[in-house]
Protein backbone atom coordinates (compact mmCIF):
# COMPACT_ATOMS: atom_id res chain seq x y z
CA UNK A 1 0.00 0.00 0.00
CA UNK A 2 2.80 2.39 0.87
CA UNK A 3 4.43 1.68 -2.46
CA UNK A 4 1.15 2.34 -4.27
CA UNK A 5 0.62 5.61 -2.39
CA UNK A 6 4.18 6.75 -3.14
CA UNK A 7 3.70 5.80 -6.76
CA UNK A 8 0.47 7.77 -6.95
CA UNK A 9 2.10 10.80 -5.35
CA UNK A 10 4.97 10.66 -7.82
CA UNK A 11 2.50 10.30 -10.70
CA UNK A 12 0.51 13.25 -9.36
CA UNK A 13 3.61 15.40 -9.08
CA UNK A 14 4.64 14.48 -12.64
CA UNK A 15 1.12 15.26 -13.86
CA UNK A 16 1.15 18.67 -12.14
CA UNK A 17 4.57 19.48 -13.58
CA UNK A 18 3.48 18.44 -17.09
CA UNK A 19 0.23 20.43 -16.87
CA UNK A 20 2.14 23.44 -15.54
CA UNK A 21 4.71 23.20 -18.36
CA UNK A 22 1.94 22.98 -20.97
CA UNK A 23 0.19 25.98 -19.44
CA UNK A 24 3.39 28.01 -19.36
CA UNK A 25 4.08 27.08 -22.99
CA UNK A 26 0.59 28.19 -24.00
CA UNK A 27 1.00 31.47 -22.11
CA UNK A 28 4.36 32.01 -23.79
CA UNK A 29 2.83 31.44 -27.23
CA UNK A 30 -0.03 33.81 -26.43
CA UNK A 31 2.41 36.45 -25.21
CA UNK A 32 4.46 36.08 -28.41
CA UNK A 33 1.28 36.39 -30.47
CA UNK A 34 0.31 39.57 -28.64
CA UNK A 35 3.76 41.05 -29.28
CA UNK A 36 3.51 40.19 -33.00
CA UNK A 37 0.01 41.64 -33.20
CA UNK A 38 1.20 44.78 -31.42
CA UNK A 39 3.99 45.16 -33.98
CA UNK A 40 1.57 44.84 -36.88
CA UNK A 41 -0.75 47.40 -35.31
CA UNK A 42 2.21 49.77 -34.90
CA UNK A 43 2.95 49.35 -38.62
CA UNK A 44 -0.64 50.26 -39.51
CA UNK A 45 -0.58 53.28 -37.17
CA UNK A 46 2.72 54.45 -38.66
CA UNK A 47 1.31 54.17 -42.18
CA UNK A 48 -1.77 56.17 -41.21
CA UNK A 49 0.44 58.91 -39.78
CA UNK A 50 2.61 58.99 -42.91
CA UNK A 51 -0.44 59.19 -45.18
CA UNK A 52 -1.72 62.08 -43.08
CA UNK A 53 1.57 63.97 -43.48
CA UNK A 54 1.61 63.30 -47.23
CA UNK A 55 -0.85 66.19 -47.51
CA UNK A 56 2.18 68.50 -47.11
CA UNK A 57 4.04 66.85 -50.01
CA UNK A 58 3.39 66.80 -53.76
CA UNK A 59 0.59 64.45 -54.77
CA UNK A 60 1.94 60.91 -55.13
CA UNK A 61 -0.72 58.14 -55.30
CA UNK A 62 1.98 55.49 -55.74
CA UNK A 63 3.38 56.19 -52.27
CA UNK A 64 -0.16 55.96 -50.86
CA UNK A 65 -0.60 52.64 -52.67
CA UNK A 66 2.62 51.27 -51.15
CA UNK A 67 1.60 52.35 -47.65
CA UNK A 68 -1.92 50.92 -48.02
CA UNK A 69 -0.46 47.63 -49.24
CA UNK A 70 1.86 47.58 -46.23
CA UNK A 71 -1.09 48.17 -43.90
CA UNK A 72 -3.16 45.45 -45.55
CA UNK A 73 -0.34 42.91 -45.18
CA UNK A 74 -0.03 43.84 -41.50
CA UNK A 75 -3.79 43.46 -40.96
CA UNK A 76 -3.79 40.05 -42.66
CA UNK A 77 -0.94 38.93 -40.40
CA UNK A 78 -2.97 40.07 -37.38
CA UNK A 79 -5.96 38.09 -38.64
CA UNK A 80 -3.82 34.95 -39.03
CA UNK A 81 -2.41 35.32 -35.54
CA UNK A 82 -5.71 36.06 -33.80
CA UNK A 83 -8.63 35.18 -36.10
CA UNK A 84 -11.12 35.44 -33.26
CA UNK A 85 -10.36 39.05 -32.38
CA UNK A 86 -13.34 41.27 -33.14
CA UNK A 87 -12.85 43.97 -35.78
CA UNK A 88 -9.80 42.61 -37.61
CA UNK A 89 -11.88 41.13 -40.42
CA UNK A 90 -13.58 44.49 -41.01
CA UNK A 91 -10.20 46.21 -40.94
CA UNK A 92 -8.90 43.85 -43.63
CA UNK A 93 -11.92 44.57 -45.82
CA UNK A 94 -11.54 48.32 -45.34
CA UNK A 95 -7.83 48.29 -46.22
CA UNK A 96 -8.53 46.08 -49.24
CA UNK A 97 -10.95 48.71 -50.58
CA UNK A 98 -8.49 51.52 -49.85
CA UNK A 99 -5.68 49.67 -51.63
CA UNK A 100 -7.85 49.10 -54.69
CA UNK A 101 -8.73 52.81 -54.85
CA UNK A 102 -5.10 53.88 -54.48
CA UNK A 103 -4.02 51.40 -57.17
CA UNK A 104 -6.51 52.96 -59.58
CA UNK A 105 -5.17 56.44 -58.82
CA UNK A 106 -1.56 55.29 -59.14
CA UNK A 107 -2.20 54.09 -62.69
CA UNK A 108 -3.58 57.47 -63.80
CA UNK A 109 -1.46 59.94 -61.81
CA UNK A 110 2.28 60.28 -61.32
CA UNK A 111 4.17 61.79 -58.44
CA UNK A 112 6.84 64.46 -58.72
CA UNK A 113 8.72 67.19 -56.91
CA UNK A 114 8.95 69.88 -59.55
CA UNK A 115 6.05 71.88 -58.06
CA UNK A 116 7.15 71.36 -54.47
CA UNK A 117 6.80 74.67 -52.59
CA UNK A 118 8.33 74.92 -49.14
CA UNK A 119 6.32 76.46 -46.30
CA UNK A 120 7.70 79.49 -44.46
CA UNK A 121 6.87 77.99 -41.08
CA UNK A 122 9.96 76.32 -39.60
CA UNK A 123 7.96 73.68 -37.67
CA UNK A 124 6.08 72.63 -40.80
CA UNK A 125 9.39 72.36 -42.63
CA UNK A 126 10.83 70.10 -39.92
CA UNK A 127 7.68 67.93 -40.00
CA UNK A 128 7.98 67.55 -43.79
CA UNK A 129 11.64 66.61 -43.54
CA UNK A 130 10.88 64.00 -40.87
CA UNK A 131 8.08 62.57 -43.01
CA UNK A 132 10.39 62.24 -46.03
CA UNK A 133 13.07 60.51 -43.95
CA UNK A 134 10.51 58.05 -42.53
CA UNK A 135 9.12 57.36 -46.00
CA UNK A 136 12.59 56.56 -47.35
CA UNK A 137 13.26 54.16 -44.46
CA UNK A 138 9.86 52.52 -44.98
CA UNK A 139 10.38 52.06 -48.72
CA UNK A 140 13.81 50.56 -48.10
CA UNK A 141 12.31 48.15 -45.57
CA UNK A 142 9.57 47.08 -48.00
CA UNK A 143 12.13 46.58 -50.77
CA UNK A 144 14.36 44.51 -48.46
CA UNK A 145 11.39 42.26 -47.56
CA UNK A 146 10.56 41.75 -51.24
CA UNK A 147 7.24 43.59 -50.92
CA UNK A 148 8.43 46.34 -53.29
CA UNK A 149 10.24 45.80 -56.58
CA UNK A 150 13.64 47.43 -57.12
CA UNK A 151 12.49 49.65 -60.01
CA UNK A 152 9.61 51.19 -58.06
CA UNK A 153 11.79 51.64 -54.99
CA UNK A 154 14.52 53.42 -56.99
CA UNK A 155 12.03 55.73 -58.70
CA UNK A 156 10.20 56.75 -55.53
CA UNK A 157 13.37 57.05 -53.45
CA UNK A 158 14.87 59.42 -56.06
CA UNK A 159 11.80 61.66 -55.84
CA UNK A 160 11.99 61.74 -52.05
CA UNK A 161 15.76 62.34 -52.12
CA UNK A 162 15.22 65.29 -54.49
CA UNK A 163 12.64 66.80 -52.10
CA UNK A 164 14.93 66.25 -49.12
CA UNK A 165 17.81 67.95 -50.93
CA UNK A 166 15.59 70.86 -51.90
CA UNK A 167 14.63 71.42 -48.27
CA UNK A 168 18.29 71.41 -47.21
CA UNK A 169 19.32 73.80 -49.99
CA UNK A 170 16.47 76.26 -49.49
CA UNK A 171 16.79 76.25 -45.69
CA UNK A 172 20.52 77.01 -45.84
CA UNK A 173 20.09 79.56 -48.64
CA UNK A 174 17.33 81.31 -46.69
CA UNK A 175 19.52 81.60 -43.60
CA UNK A 176 22.43 82.76 -45.73
CA UNK A 177 20.31 85.48 -47.31
CA UNK A 178 19.03 86.63 -43.91
CA UNK A 179 22.59 86.81 -42.58
CA UNK A 180 23.69 88.70 -45.70
CA UNK A 181 20.89 91.25 -45.28
CA UNK A 182 22.06 91.82 -41.71
CA UNK A 183 25.62 92.30 -43.03
CA UNK A 184 26.79 89.18 -41.19
CA UNK A 185 28.99 88.24 -44.13
CA UNK A 186 30.99 85.50 -42.39
CA UNK A 187 27.87 83.63 -41.30
CA UNK A 188 26.26 84.13 -44.72
CA UNK A 189 29.28 82.62 -46.44
CA UNK A 190 29.18 79.56 -44.16
CA UNK A 191 25.49 78.92 -44.93
CA UNK A 192 26.01 79.17 -48.69
CA UNK A 193 29.11 76.97 -48.54
CA UNK A 194 27.10 74.33 -46.63
CA UNK A 195 24.38 74.52 -49.30
CA UNK A 196 26.94 73.91 -52.04
CA UNK A 197 28.40 71.03 -50.06
CA UNK A 198 24.94 69.45 -49.76
CA UNK A 199 24.61 69.65 -53.54
CA UNK A 200 28.08 68.17 -54.06
CA UNK A 201 27.38 65.26 -51.68
CA UNK A 202 24.03 64.36 -53.26
CA UNK A 203 23.66 62.15 -56.34
CA UNK A 204 20.55 64.15 -57.30
CA UNK A 205 21.34 66.38 -60.31
CA UNK A 206 17.99 67.77 -61.50
CA UNK A 207 17.52 71.02 -63.44
CA UNK A 208 16.47 72.70 -60.21
CA UNK A 209 19.65 71.58 -58.42
CA UNK A 210 21.93 72.78 -61.24
CA UNK A 211 20.15 76.13 -61.49
CA UNK A 212 20.20 76.65 -57.72
CA UNK A 213 23.89 75.70 -57.59
CA UNK A 214 24.74 78.45 -60.08
CA UNK A 215 22.67 81.01 -58.14
CA UNK A 216 24.28 80.13 -54.80
CA UNK A 217 27.77 80.26 -56.34
CA UNK A 218 26.97 83.75 -57.61
CA UNK A 219 25.77 84.85 -54.16
CA UNK A 220 28.84 83.31 -52.57
CA UNK A 221 31.14 85.14 -54.96
CA UNK A 222 29.41 88.42 -54.13
CA UNK A 223 29.88 87.79 -50.40
CA UNK A 224 33.52 86.79 -50.90
CA UNK A 225 34.21 90.02 -52.81
CA UNK A 226 32.43 92.02 -50.11
CA UNK A 227 34.55 90.34 -47.43
CA UNK A 228 37.73 91.11 -49.37
CA UNK A 229 36.69 94.74 -49.69
CA UNK A 230 35.83 94.92 -45.99
CA UNK A 231 39.13 93.30 -45.02
CA UNK A 232 41.04 95.70 -47.27
CA UNK A 233 39.27 98.69 -45.69
CA UNK A 234 39.95 97.34 -42.20
CA UNK A 235 43.62 96.81 -43.08
CA UNK A 236 43.91 100.34 -44.48
CA UNK A 237 42.18 101.78 -41.43
CA UNK A 238 44.50 99.83 -39.13
CA UNK A 239 47.57 100.98 -41.05
CA UNK A 240 46.39 104.61 -40.89
CA UNK A 241 45.80 104.25 -37.14
CA UNK A 242 49.27 102.82 -36.63
CA UNK A 243 50.75 105.62 -38.77
CA UNK A 244 48.98 108.25 -36.67
CA UNK A 245 50.28 106.62 -33.50
CA UNK A 246 53.84 106.75 -34.86
CA UNK A 247 53.41 110.39 -35.85
CA UNK A 248 52.24 111.19 -32.35
CA UNK A 249 55.17 109.27 -30.88
CA UNK A 250 57.92 110.94 -32.92
CA UNK A 251 56.54 114.43 -33.34
CA UNK A 252 58.60 117.25 -31.70
CA UNK A 253 57.82 117.64 -28.03
CA UNK A 254 56.40 120.96 -26.88
CA UNK A 255 58.43 123.03 -24.50
CA UNK A 256 56.59 124.25 -21.45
Amino acid sequence: MIAIIVGLLIALIIFVVVVSSIQQHKEKLEAEKRVKVSRQKAIIDENEELILHLANLPNNPNIVRILNSRSLNAAKTMQELMPGVKGIKNRVQELTSRLKASEELATTQAGGEEHFTLPDNEQQLVAILQCIKKLRVTLKSEQSKGALDAQTFTHEDKLLAAMQLKINIESLAKRGTQAHNKEMLGSARQYFEKALQSIADSPVKTDYVLTRKAEIEEQLEEITNALKSTNAKDAAKKAKSEEDELDMLFQPKKKW
